[in-house]
């Protein structure tokens, strides 16, 4: 990625749009929804026929202040309703009901990480500030063809948050992990599944470049159409490279606005950037404004949740898990919720997180591939499947924490040694089977080992390398592994790899 250089930082400020998950529109019972044919989630409200008036969805609000809530906002006691007024052919109204000089959130942050000196080494974290959040209704949208324009106004009324940061961030990457963390919060909280592909989370971005060492901003530049976090991270690169590149030659940058291609890396000028009184705000005077009480914030954050970071953060103090499983777990609530119930139901926290990380996510990857392993047989058939179905692998998984559960403790215990578990995971995963029933059906269970024959062959093994014996002696402690191939080989992979350690330490000490 390029970044600021030559004595200049970039400075840059995002509006984020989420479109809020309720089942029906913001002013009118009409339902929300994707993929349905055009132009059949609509009404009179939505259409902007004349006579009609909105009436307030609760729980768009509801909404707005969980998310005002999880990222640290003063929740105003009173809001009222505005009217911008603009013209665009997928607005039906020729205005948008929104909030300007009374929003519903004010100030907040949103905590990022960047990454660490090494990777899987947790990294730098900081909080970028929030300016406001506010609330206001989506617009349709516009189909091209080669020679003609649609409509369709099935996204016209859906509640849509506008989540917009101070101008804190200052190199792509920044962005980027702004945006992921952001992102996480809303699924997290319920709020939105903030599907891009879909329009459901939408980001603007403003950039500027200044000499380091100024506090006054430079001239902005706002990026549209920036369809994927990725697209995000990329076109503020190459704005931050076009600007400084204007700037070394002599020229003169101008406030604009640009639409950036992320297919090609190229942007081009759209308009000169619109300023706020162009849309000439006023008090929307159907809509009375809204009261926010205690009541109503205590019950709101009642059903607030853990947070990623918080979540990680206590998975490593409560259960000793290293960041390269956490940094995994933590992004996905069900699978952290997951990991959750197998560690408390295990005992053994880290072989749980290795299983579900390495094994689980594996053959759950495999699964989505079309093959339908993994899943209930009521859901088998893949080309059928829901969307709900399809984002939420777990759900339908016939590997339950339990089986997570009782694999570790087979392998813990030495019942079952690891090859072999690797054997009964692949299965289990296929057929829901407890593990036991395998190891049991398969004879998988690790066979007996004669307690002196083991240690005959533990000690054939250190009498042939006393290189290791001295190492182990002088406080290397790997240096023991070197004597537990040799066992292993001789009890044709059979011994119980903790009796083996056991053994092998004990005829160590004595020597």
């Amino acid at each position: 990625m390029t970044e600021p250089s030559a004595g200049y930082e970039a400075v840059i400020g995002l509006e984020v749009h989420v479109q809020v998950k309720t089942r029906s529109k913001i002013f009118t019972p009409v339902a929300t929804g994707y993929g349905h044919e055009p132009n059949t989630l609509t009404d009179p409200v939505v259409l902007a026929l004349p006579g009609t008036l909105p009436v307030m969805n609760k729980a768009a609000l509801d909404a707005i202040i969980k998310a005002g809530l999880l990222l640290g906002c003063d929740i105003a006691p009173v809001c009222k309703w505005d009217r911008k007024n603009y013209f665009y052919p997928d607005s039906p109204k020729n205005y948008q009901i929104s909030q300007y000089d009374q929003p519903l959130c004010r100030g907040g942050a949103v905590e990022i990480e960047l990454p660490g000196p090494a990777r899987n080494v947790m990294g730098g974290h900081k909080k970028i500030p929030l300016t406001r959040i506010h609330l206001e209704e989506d617009v349709g949208k516009l189909n091209h063809g080669a020679t003609d324009s649609l409509v369709d106004f099935n996204r016209a009324g859906t509640p849509l948050m506008e989540i917009v940061s101070e101008p804190a961030l200052h190199t792509a990457e920044e962005a980027f992990a702004y945006l992921t963390s952001l992102r996480a919060t809303m699924i997290y909280g319920g709020i939105s599944d903030c599907d891009m592909e879909k329009g459901q989370l939408r980001c603007d971005a403003n950039i500027s470049i200044r000499p380091v060492g100024e506090t006054e901003l430079g001239i902005k530049v706002e990026l549209k159409n920036l369809n994927s976090i990725s697209f995000v991270r990329d076109g503020i690169a190459h704005e931050i490279k076009r600007q400084l590149a204007v700037v070394e030659r002599g020229g003169t940058l101008v406030q604009e606005t640009r639409d950036y291609d992320g297919e090609s890396g190229i942007s081009q000028s759209l308009r000169s950037k619109e300023m706020a009184h162009d849309y000439r705000y006023f008090p929307d005077p159907d809509l009375m404004p809204v009261k926010v009480d205690e009541a109503w914030k205590r019950r709101i954050a009642a059903e607030c949740p853990e947070l990623p970071f918080a979540k990680q953060r206590r998975f490593f103090e409560q259960y000793q898990v290293p960041y390269t499983l956490t940094s995994v777990l933590v992004w996905d609530k069900d699978l952290a919720d997951y990991f959750e119930e197998a560690a408390k139901l295990s005992g053994k926290p880290q072989a749980v997180g290795n299983w579900i990380v390495n094994d689980l996510l594996r053959e759950l990857g495999r699964s989505s591939s079309g093959a339908g392993r993994g899943l209930s047989p009521t859901d088998r058939t893949m080309s059928g499947m829901s969307p709900e179905l399809q984002q939420s692998p777990l759900a339908v998984c016939r590997v339950r924490p339990a089986h997570i559960a009782a694999l570790v403790q087979l392998v813990e215990s030495g019942t079952v040694l690891t090859n072999a578990a690797k054997e009964i995971f692949v299965e289990m995963f296929g057929s829901g089977e407890m593990p036991e029933s395998i190891a049991d059906r398969r004879g998988l269970r690790a066979a007996p080992t004669d307690a002196g024959e083991l240690e005959q062959w533990c000690r054939d093994a250190i009498g042939a390398n006393a290189k290791a014996v001295a190492e182990f002696k002088s406080g290397k402690d790997s240096a023991i592994n070197a004597f537990k191939g040799p066992v292993m080989k001789a009890a044709k992979g059979k011994a119980n790899p903790k009796l083996v350690d056991e053994t092998l330490r004990k005829l160590l000490a004595a020597m």
